[in-house]
């Protein structure tokens, strides 16, 4: 029998354990994370600001092991041997004969110790409970996001309608390292989410920078101080430890890069946040679009190099991203169709929800929905 070990949780290692187990009943699967819980990481910020509560974005893994049959272990991998082909955790080493890397993306503090210690992250839904539990709690005079990014702006935007509706005064601030927010995005992207954050009075530091944190006070370059100010870190992601440790070619983010057939090496594939692959001349971006598919075809090509098939290869089709913002003037493409407002809002929750765990989570997240879109245009 042939022992698949899939190393996360996540999109990717979800759909790849579904795949495996449909496609031949007999593998031995074992499915790795050091959660028990697979978080539906694109709502997290709307538990800020719409209400959808942090119960509904996260999924019992051993749920999904009892139904499909597999093995979950809650364990952290700290290494992997490809010669001996084997993964160390930190109560145990398992072989295997196949092996898919989906262990996802963390928050990238960058080694800054001083802002690792006092800020808050984003990474799964145990962090946004905490984050509502000290919004509800005491008001501050300034409440910072560290990142001008995807989930920076969401933030953002869900912290000035949280703050709306519990009738909080208080500052929302964007500081950015780069000369504008957003990154690469086109021009008249960053001009409507400007415009939006504006009408918000969300400000925004770009070439700015978080020096210091001192408890509730907050240093920004520029000579900036924040007094009785809370932080929230969104400014960059990087791949789990182990995968830094390893010797083979990677981004600087971590990510791991893969050939054609989402492959690393003859026995060990990537998929997800984990992986990093050229197409185009160009390389994808992390988004649950793409981790989903690569997670189904990596375990694909797994069946196909067990039964000694030919390997598909991985041809992505990118439908397009949005940016969603709390006051429902979202903006994004589609389709390749630039749409703003409403209407790309409609379209990211759809898949949202579609996307979701179960039933369950499926009815909690349209449940906040039904009560962001009331009170998002107020």
């Amino acid at each position: 029998m042939r022992r698949v070990v899939i190393i996360g949780g996540g999109f990717s290692g979800l759909f790849a354990a579904r795949r495996l187990r449909k496609s031949d009943p007999n593998i031995e699967i074992t499915l790795i994370d050091k959660k028990q819980g697979s978080d539906f990481l694109p709502t997290l910020p709307d538990c800020l600001g719409r209400g959808i509560e942090p119960q509904y974005l996260t999924y019992d893994i051993t749920d999904m092991a009892q139904r499909l049959r597999f093995q979950f272990i809650n364990d952290e991998v700290t290494a992997v041997d490809f010669y001996k082909k084997e993964v160390t955790l930190k109560n145990r080493v398992l072989s295997y004969d196949f092996l898919l890397i989906a262990s996802g993306s963390e928050t990238n503090f960058y080694g800054n110790e001083n802002i690792q210690k006092y800020a808050y992250k984003l990474d799964d839904a145990n962090d946004v409970r905490t984050i509502c539990r000290v919004l509800k709690g005491d008001a501050y005079s300034a409440y910072i996001i560290g990142g001008g990014g995807y989930t920076g702006v969401e933030v953002a935007t869900n912290l000035r309608c949280f703050l709306g509706k519990d009738k909080k005064a208080g500052k929302v601030v964007i500081v950015e390292r780069a000369p504008s927010i957003l990154g690469p995005l086109p021009e008249w992207m960053k001009k409507y989410v400007s415009d939006n954050l504006k009408v918000l009075d969300v400000e925004v530091f770009v070439d700015s920078a978080i020096e210091k944190i001192d408890g509730e006070k907050v240093y920004v370059s520029g000579a900036r101080v924040f007094d009785n100010a809370v932080v929230i870190w969104a400014a960059g992601v990087k791949t789990a430890a182990f995968i830094q440790n390893l010797t083979v070619d990677k981004n600087p983010q971590g990510r791991i890069k893969v050939d054609e057939f989402l492959r690393l090496n003859e026995n060990c594939f990537a998929a997800g946040d984990a992986a990093f692959f050229s197409y185009n001349n160009a390389y994808l971006r992390m988004a649950m679009q793409f981790s989903i598919v690569e997670g189904d075809l990596a375990a694909k090509n797994i069946i196909n190099s067990i039964k000694g098939r030919k390997l598909k290869k991985y041809r992505p089709i990118d439908m397009g991203y949005i940016i969603p913002m709390a006051n429902n003037r979202s903006c994004g493409v589609i389709m390749g169709f630039n749409l703003k407002g409403l209407l790309p809002t409609i379209f990211h929750f759809i898949m949202c929800v579609y996307r979701s765990f179960n039933w369950r989570n499926k009815f909690g997240i349209i449940k906040g929905l039904i009560k962001g879109l009331i009170k998002g245009d107020e």
